[in-house]
């Protein structure tokens, strides 16, 4: 989609049968039609909406109870920022449904917090939305429904266990508890407070959530729609303004994630819980409604008339006005385990911006016919990361030298996790989210090839260096065998690893182009090994010798598309291209056809290149380019080592300086 038909699409939630509505009417009216549609998959009491769609592990009732609590979030902010003007009638549905949901002896009840633990997450928005139209919604209930509502939000209360941002879903249901005479707990406030103060690394960002050994490697969305909208419904619970300290990181943090969304309103696709989709939004509103940031007046909102016409141009709402698992239309494989089909709903945040008044500057602020921006290109220290942002050809590319995402233990056997540990993320695609894409990770990723051809995994990332151009990282790689594989798993285990040596990868960024260098170095050992790395060393160590894969990036194209196998590079109609050009020690390459659908097109075409047999420290070196513009892409005229240094010349004249231990000059 070009940005004139974004722009066009993103103009259209302004309108209504052809009359041209205020700013914030439209993004009221889109409100009452996402919520109208998704009640009509209400039962008789309203308490359950059962979306169609798959059930999440926590069951089909806590699916629908998930569709109630979601749509109801959306409900209480247009509602409550409209002073109770509630011209669709949902508080009336959503109070019915809410008396019938915390009645025990009532068929349509909710699960409790005790017997789902997924309830946690719905109570808190419910009791967000009941705090935000209290005056209308709570105030009014009869003093049975209020005392069972209390007691159903109190079943939080003392429990533990909530090391990542669920430990705000408690917060937020006991804050509103102490607000309308319920229990709660200081002990479980000041807990959780510790753990998020642990997981905040700096620059706006927060970890959602540590591996054993501490480490804090897990960044995604939830930065934004958790980590920072929580903050300012919590301030707003408790009728206070929200506080220095969060509003300087939120600021931080929105000042940085602004350069995740290209110009045509298309986000960078990474991370965990992607079908919430323009839920992205929450956290750049959330610094609005606190009074600041780093976005100049106005800016917020025509981001967001972008980013929801995005959305909406590319399929996201069914025939139905249904939002559906996926990205732009339903894409199952983007589920996680615990999403059904009342999941895409925590979307909802996104209207959190309707608690602005109507006379706010963001809604009245005349759009600006600003000048397009230039190159944005910069280090994000705390997730590791080069952005690099053309606005041109509306591409958005992470190259990824510090997220991992991984909090697992070690022992047993794991693939990378395809939306944290490749090492590029873009705007326009998408990592392989098949079975098999998982278990041999054949995109934007650098491997060593073992004797059967197999890539290996990436594993835990250790960052070495970033700056606004250059990112090293290095990994103890390993490869997966699955059942069947020559490796036979354990009998009682579903599959095996081999372990393999230190990869190293660096990331040279000039613009779209990346120079990319890999080379392995034997392990070192360790006389003590850390914690969650004990069970990691029973398993077998994988020979050699190796070759080094790198493959670029999964450029989404259409069933029947032509591709020429034999070259490094794909382009589509539109003129985005992707590419791989061998730069040192590769001799062969090509590229990858998948007939598998992704969640932005029916296929991908993704170039790769492999090297020859490398010896320990021998670098291999490849450029990786995405962009609609190759024309201008910059490209390396040379590349040396001096000491422990690497030396690349680009054709423009700029020379770059890559640390390089472990690395040799041969």
């Amino acid at each position: 989609m070009t940005p004139d038909t974004a722009a066009r699409s993103a103009r259209s939630i302004s309108s209504e049968a052809g009359q041209p509505l205020t700013p914030r009417a439209g993004w009221q009216r889109a409100a009452d039609d996402m919520v109208t549609a998704a009640l009509r998959f209400a039962s008789p009491s309203g308490a359950l909406i059962d979306i169609p769609g798959p059930r999440s592990v926590s069951g089909r009732r806590s699916t629908a109870h998930e569709g109630y609590a979601r749509t109801f979030l959306a409900a209480g902010f247009r509602v409550g920022g409209s002073e109770g003007d509630d011209p669709a009638g949902l508080l009336e549905r959503y109070a019915a449904g809410l008396a019938a949901g915390v009645n025990p002896a009532h068929p349509e009840r909710w699960p409790t917090i005790e017997e789902r633990r997924q309830s946690v997450v719905e109570a808190a928005s419910i009791a967000i939305a009941l705090h935000e139209t209290r005056p209308w919604l709570w105030d009014r209930l009869d003093a049975a429904v209020q005392e069972r509502t209390i007691d159903y939000l109190a079943g939080v209360v003392g429990t533990d266990g909530y090391t990542n941002n669920w430990t705000w879903f408690q917060t937020v249901i006991e804050r509103f508890l102490a607000t309308v005479g319920g229990p709660w707990s200081q002990a479980d406030l000041d807990r959780n407070e510790q753990i998020r103060e642990d997981l905040y690394v700096g620059e706006g960002w927060y970890s959602d959530g540590a591996s054993p050994a501490g480490r804090r490697q897990n960044f995604d969305y939830y930065a934004g729609w958790a980590w920072h909208l929580y903050p300012l419904l919590d301030s707003r619970i408790r009728g206070r303004e929200l506080s220095l300290a969060h509003r300087e990181r939120l600021a931080a943090y929105v000042g940085q994630a602004i350069d995740l969304i290209g110009s045509d309103g298309a986000p960078v696709f990474q991370g965990r819980s992607l079908t919430y989709r323009f839920a992205l939004l929450a956290p750049f509103w959330a610094a609005s409604l606190a009074g600041g940031g780093p976005l100049s007046v106005g800016a917020t909102r025509r981001l967001a008339d972008n980013v929801l016409g995005y959305f909406r141009a590319h399929g996201a709402f069914d025939e139905r006005g249904l939002l559906r698992i996926g990205w732009h239309g339903e894409f199952l494989p983007l589920r996680q385990g615990y999403s059904g089909s009342g999941s895409p709903y925590w979307a909802s945040k996104a209207f959190v911006g309707l608690l602005l008044p109507p006379d706010h500057p963001e809604w009245t602020a005349e759009a600006s016919a600003d000048e397009p921006p230039g190159l944005a290109q910069r280090a994000f220290h705390a997730p590791g990361w080069i952005v690099v942002n053309t606005p041109g050809d509306g591409v958005v590319r992470v190259i990824n030298h510090g997220t991992d995402g991984d909090r697992r233990p070690g022992g047993p056997a794991r693939a990378d996790r395809p939306l944290y540990q490749r090492m590029g993320y873009s705007n326009v695609t998408s990592p392989d989210l098949t079975a098999e894409g998982i278990a041999t990770p054949r995109e934007s990723h650098t491997a060593l090839l073992d004797r059967n051809g197999e890539p290996s995994h990436r594993g835990r990332v250790e960052r070495v260096h970033l700056s606004d151009r250059i990112a090293v990282s290095r990994s103890r790689v390993h490869w997966l065998d699955l059942p069947g594989s020559q490796r036979t798993p354990h009998v009682e285990t579903w599959a095996g690893e081999r372990s393999g040596p230190t990869l190293t990868t660096a990331s040279i960024v000039h613009g779209a182009a990346e120079l990319r260098l890999a080379w392995w170095n034997p392990v070192s050992p360790l006389p003590f090994p850390a914690a969650d790395d004990d069970a990691d060393d029973a398993w077998p160590a994988d020979p050699g010798p190796w070759r080094v894969a790198m493959t670029g990036w999964a450029l989404p194209v259409s069933r029947g598309t032509e591709i020429d196998p034999a070259s490094t590079s794909a382009r589509r109609s539109d003129g985005l291209c992707s590419s791989l050009i061998g730069a040192r020690r590769i001799i062969d390459g090509g590229v990858r056809l998948s007939s598998s659908a992704n969640a932005f097109d029916e296929c991908s075409a993704t170039p790769w290149a492999h090297s020859r047999v490398v010896l320990a420290g021998e670098v291999v070196a490849a450029t990786v380019t995405l962009s609609g513009d190759t024309d201008d892409a910059p490209t390396v005229t040379r590349i040396w080592m001096t000491g422990q240094t690497i030396v690349v010349e680009w054709r423009d004249g700029a020379v770059d300086h890559v640390p390089a231990e472990g690395a040799v000059a041969a």
